[in-house]
């Protein structure tokens, strides 16, 4: 069963934990000597899995152990040696493990990129770190590489580990397969086995894991330095909050590169000692989610938005009878939820009850259907999520908790504990993390998980990391009477209005995303008289509103251009602008025939605005709101997939919000 009635928070019971949990892992401080004590102490236990041709094959921690180390025996026939950077490009698979934990057993440093970076992304990161070595997925990364291979001199292999369609490259000087790599290695092991062993036993804490790039809202992402230490002991601390063993399974999907991911798939993997399970394509991530049904779940809002809008679609087109009993027994899941949440503490016997009824009769076939019936731990991070969606999955069992970090910090430093949630907070500090206010109102935070600097850029990490080992995050928020930390938006963010008022349009922003029928929002105004706002509307959830309403339309473009969907986007503004104070209400927008899109540059990697950028971008069609224009003739140049460029013009819509 998914939700587990656990006791009231005792947060010095966290701080014994944390404190048992770092004395267990003293020694075994390192990932390639956890490694190595896992398929030691545990040779038969399944590690990983990967889903191919429909069947799931299994690594037990013996056999990843074999594998990693026939690929660091490869990287070093290549001459890879201690400090030189390994780049690593693809989607989620075990060979994204093998070559990272490859590299790292030679003392040498991961980099995972994007599996969806332009070319030009790619040059530029491989160029910054000097990497000879690059691994990549599959022909269109191998592809790219090529593309760009006259930019990247320092290149002298570039390995694949997906052999479809790959013949027609046959005799590239650049290229080789990824089996090949392990024969080389499996061959130099028989000579220099005890090298392996030797390398292993002297990594040190204090050495880099790897480069993890930020999430680059004002430019091209730095790349931060975490040891072994940070990663690891943000893994202990998140679980002497919320403890995991090796009865866990976890599905890895979300994009390696990010530090979320890293978090979950190596550093907790390798200390609880979970399974991480990798989808057979990234198409069939849900179907393959839904077989495995995990205990852990790590997610960004969009994720839970779209779980949200799925069901309430499907019970849109169910029976009366359907309709009411999902009416009933969700109103007495919201009610426990208020209920557990206002008293800090498990619900009362007569709710329990209840639940339980409510779980046989309808919780468990959603959370069966999504798989979710396992959850234990589900966590969401990078924007906050709407209150609503915090009492829904509540509601039907799923224990889902808001988190606050950042890459500088090995990405979790704030967390919302069991039965200690507030919609509008992201959680108390983890053990021994310390969260302060400065007198400009940024984030401070000081704990062991803080990395060691931006690689190659000292006077970043001075401006970063002040004398007294503070972070600054550039993250401006408060502490309330409860201790909760409250995000209000990037300090760089707060823009000033003509009148002098400062507004904080992150803020803004995810008040108009917590509707079901707004994806993304860019809200703007420096130096102007009042607010506008740039809208992309949520394809999915307004083309079944237009159905359902007999509204003819043809595309998003055309959708989006809609007398009746400005109607609706018009009515969400009015109800966030009557939260608002005055200088901080949207009062013209407009809904763009296009998403934004991180390869147009207009939203990171990782889904965040780049609010200078879009600001740019989008100057003519913002002058003309502030000049009082009803319409403006949009036209911009767009990227396609294939690399080609095209030119779109429409007549747009320039809404006023009295």
């Amino acid at each position: 069963m998914a939700f587990r009635w656990t006791s009231k928070i005792n947060y010095v019971d966290e701080e014994a934990r944390y404190r048992s949990l770092r004395e267990k892992f003293k020694e075994l401080n390192t990932f390639p000597k956890l490694l190595k004590w896992r398929a030691r102490k545990y040779p038969d236990r399944v590690a990983l899995r990967k889903k191919k041709y429909g069947i799931w094959w299994e690594k037990t921690w013996s056999q990843f152990y074999d594998e990693v180390r026939k690929v660091a025996g490869g990287l070093a026939v290549l001459g890879v040696r201690r400090g030189d950077v390994v780049v690593i490009i693809g989607h989620n698979d075990p060979e994204w493990i093998y070559a990272e934990l490859g590299a790292q057993i030679l003392g040498a440093i991961p980099l995972g990129i994007y599996p969806d970076s332009l070319p030009n992304e790619i040059s530029y990161f491989i160029n910054f770190v000097n990497a000879k070595v690059v691994v990549v997925e599959d022909q269109e990364q191998v592809e790219k590489i090529l593309s760009v291979i006259d930019e990247v001199p320092d290149v002298e292999k570039v390995i694949y580990w997906d052999k479809k369609d790959m013949w027609r490259y046959r005799g590239n000087k650049y290229l080789m397969y990824f089996g090949e790599l392990e024969n080389l290695g499996h061959k130099w092991l028989l000579d220099n086995s005890g090298e392996v062993d030797e390398n292993i036993d002297k990594t040190s804490p204090e050495e880099i894991a790897g480069l993890y790039p930020t999430s680059g809202t004002t430019g091209i992402s730095k790349l931060a330095m975490l040891t072994y230490d940070n990663m690891i002991n943000m893994s202990l601390a998140l679980q002497a909050v919320d403890p995991m063993d090796e009865s866990f399974e976890y599905v890895s999907y979300l994009p390696l590169p990010w530090i979320g991911e890293q978090m979950m798939s190596i550093a907790t993997a390798f200390t609880a000692g979970f399974k991480v399970n990798f989808p057979e394509e990234p198409e069939t991530v849900w179907s393959d989610f839904r077989e495995i049904a995990p205990h852990v779940m790590f997610a960004p809002p969009r994720i839970w938005e779209d779980i949200v809008s799925d069901i309430m679609a499907k019970i849109e087109d169910s029976t009366w009878l359907k309709k009411k009993v999902y009416s009933f027994f969700m109103n007495l899941g919201y009610k426990i939820v208020d209920e557990t949440i206002a008293k800090k503490r498990k619900p009362g016997l007569h709710h329990k009850i209840l639940w339980f009824i409510g779980y046989w009769i309808l919780y468990r076939s959603i959370l069966d259907k999504y798989g979710l019936k396992r959850i234990r731990y589900a966590y969401t991070g990078g924007a906050m999520l709407g209150p609503h969606y915090f009492r829904f999955f509540h509601a039907i069992g799923v224990n889902l908790k808001q988190i606050y970090g950042q890459t500088e910090v090995s990405g979790i430093a704030v967390l919302h504990r069991d039965y200690d949630i507030k919609f509008e907070t992201v959680g108390k500090p983890l053990p021994e993390t310390k969260v302060e206010i400065s007198d400009e109102g940024e984030i401070l935070i000081k704990s062991r998980s803080v990395m060691k600097g931006y690689f190659k850029q000292p006077e970043k990490t001075k401006e970063t990391i002040d004398e007294n080992g503070w972070l600054h995050t550039g993250d401006a928020g408060f502490i309330d009477n409860d201790g909760h930390l409250v995000i209000v938006d990037r300090l760089s963010e707060l823009f000033e209005l003509s009148n002098g008022k400062k507004v904080p349009p992150q803020y803004i922003e995810n008040m108009l995303k917590f509707s079901a029928y707004i994806k993304e929002a860019a809200v703007l105004g420096k130096g102007k008289p009042y607010c506008v706002a740039l809208i992309n509307i949520n394809f999915k959830n307004v083309m079944n509103w237009a159905e359902k309403r007999g509204i003819p339309f043809t595309s998003y473009r055309d959708l989006a251009q809609k007398p009746e969907v400005y109607g609706l986007v018009k009515s969400i503004i009015k109800d966030v602008n009557s939260k608002l104070p005055e200088h901080m209400r949207i009062r013209r927008f407009v809904i763009l025939p296009k998403q934004f899109h991180a390869d147009d540059g207009e939203v990171t990697r990782t889904r965040k605005i780049r609010r200078r950028f879009v600001a740019e971008r989008y100057r003519e069609l913002i002058d003309a709101m502030y000049r009082g224009e009803r319409y403006y003739e949009f036209s911009f140049t767009m990227k396609l997939e294939d690399g080609r460029t095209t030119i779109f013009k429409q007549k747009i819509r320039i809404e006023e919000v009295k």
